[in-house]
This record gives C-alpha cells, sequence and structure tokens, in this order.
C-alpha cells in the first residue's frame, strides 16, 4: 500500500505510528509545505486505511482494539498533563478516590503527589507503582490478570474487590466519546472494572482529551449522565457539549483560561 505513497507521506505516515497523533500546521513547518498540502497528504493517508483524520490533523485509524500503550501514552501527551494537573487540583485531600486505567487518568495519579491522606483504588499496577512513592498516598489494588500492553489488572475477582469499597471520586477515562454522549472503551473485562468504580463513587469526574472524540470502539462502559465532571483540552464535538449542558455535567476545557475547574469538589 505505501508503494502509492510519496517520500513525504510515507515519512508523514511513520511519525503518525510513532506519536499517533500529528497536525497540519505542525507538520507544514516540519516538511516546509503549505497547509494545503499536508491536508491533501493526509486525506490519502486516510483513502489507505491507515490513519484517521480529524479537525486539523490525523491519527492512527481506531479499531476493535487498543493501541499499543507506549504510542497510546504520546498522543496529546502535553493535553493529558494539563488535565490531570485541573483534575487534581480540584481534589480535596482525604478523599477516597477509583482510578481507573488510562493514559489519561494516570496523569491525573501523577499529579496528586502533593496530596495527603488519600486512599486511592486502581485497576493498573503502572499507576500503582506510580504512586506508591507519594508520601500522602495509600494504594490499593485488586487481584486478577495483568494485561502486558499496560499494566491493567483484569478479571471478575477485581470487580468483586472493587465493589467492597465506596469512593468520595472516580476518575474514569475512555478510549473513544461518541456524539451522543457514550463512554467506549475495547475490553469487556476493563469496562466491568470501570462500571463497578462508577457505582461505588459518589462524584464521577471523566477524563479525556478531544482526540477521544474522533475515536471509536465497540463496548460501552456507560453515558455522560452518569458523569458530574468532564475535563478535557478541549470539546471539539459540539453534540457532546451540548449533552453536558443537557445532563448538568460540569466541562471544565484546560486550554480555556476562563474555564478552569474549581477548586475543591464539594463531595455530597
Amino acid at each position: 500500500m505505501n508503494a502509492t505513497l510519496n517520500a513525504r507521506q510515507i515519512a508523514i505516515l511513520n511519525q503518525i505510528r510513532q506519536e499517533g497523533r500529528v497536525f497540519v500546521d505542525k507538520l507544514a513547518d516540519a516538511f516546509a509545505a503549505t497547509p494545503q498540502t499536508i491536508r491533501r497528504d493526509l486525506q490519502i493517508l486516510a483513502d489507505t486505511g491507515e490513519v484517521m483524520r480529524f479537525h486539523g490533523g490525523a491519527s492512527l485509524l481506531a479499531g476493535v482494539e487498543y493501541t499499543g500503550f507506549d504510542v497510546r501514552k504520546n498522543i496529546a501527551a502535553e493535553q493529558k498533563e494539563e488535565i490531570g494537573r485541573a483534575v487534581a487540583g480540584g481534589i480535596p485531600n482525604n478523599t477516597v478516590i477509583m482510578i481507573n486505567a488510562g493514559t489519561t487518568t494516570a496523569a491525573v495519579a501523577r499529579a496528586l503527589k502533593n496530596h495527603a491522606g488519600m486512599k486511592i483504588v486502581t485497576d493498573n499496577v503502572n499507576v500503582a507503582n506510580d504512586l506508591r512513592v507519594f508520601p500522602g498516598v495509600d494504594v490499593i489494588v485488586p487481584g486478577g490478570t495483568v494485561r502486558r500492553s499496560d499494566g491493567a489488572i483484569l478479571s471478575e475477582s477485581a470487580v468483586e474487590f472493587i465493589r467492597q469499597f465506596r469512593a468520595d471520586i472516580a476518575v474514569i477515562g475512555a478510549a473513544a466519546i461518541d456524539r451522543e454522549g457514550s463512554l467506549l472503551d475495547f475490553d469487556l473485562r476493563e469496562v466491568h472494572v470501570a462500571r463497578a468504580m462508577m457505582e461505588n463513587s459518589k462524584y464521577i469526574i471523566l477524563a479525556a482529551d478531544s482526540s477521544k472524540f474522533a475515536a471509536s470502539a465497540p463496548v460501552c462502559i456507560g453515558h455522560l449522565s452518569k458523569v458530574d465532571m468532564f475535563v478535557t483540552d478541549r470539546c471539539t464535538s459540539d453534540p457532546v457539549r451540548q449533552q453536558c449542558q443537557k445532563l448538568g455535567v460540569e466541562l471544565v476545557e484546560t486550554s480555556k483560561t476562563n474555564n478552569k475547574m474549581r477548586q475543591g469538589i464539594k463531595i455530597a
């Protein structure tokens, strides 16, 4: 398939495979080309079935399984760190939190390093390893099979373990968010864990970067109607924005300086 691509298009494709996500303006600068040329290149790559276009760029094509963790963690990495800091900034000390597996939720976990009196239940060994060195955090993990690709703990026993707790806050990520407000993922076993976290928490924060609006996945975790707050870098989906307004979900966009998370979430 690559035989029909020119050298620049092959280089762009290799960059997308490495980084997971690219933007027209940055590619134009990198390849000394016009934005119009880059857009044509991205459309050609999309036509081959290799990548997926979104407004202003392109990403790896969403399929029926996760892109590798090492690739995912580099997709919108800066935006995920901003989301992580914003979510952590609104979480009070002396709180019980559940955090599900994901690269954005992992950024939230890292941003909790200065909190005190925290008990955190997570289904991911990488998140647990990041948290274990924080002096103000006690980390709790379920038993089960560890997924090699990203350290997620998957089993029915993990779901039952999660159900033994009552958390103040659940921080949930998703692989995709569709225009109807459905939160989607790839692995049914992981979805069961995320659902258990949501069902056993007083306040639910969805943490997901804007690339999730252009993605797709086959399994439904739940719906925006179950979420209290949605923190993202930019809400590029008008239908999702309207859903948030209709459902009373607090939408926080970290790219907007006048739309920061309020400090200190009040848990009912």
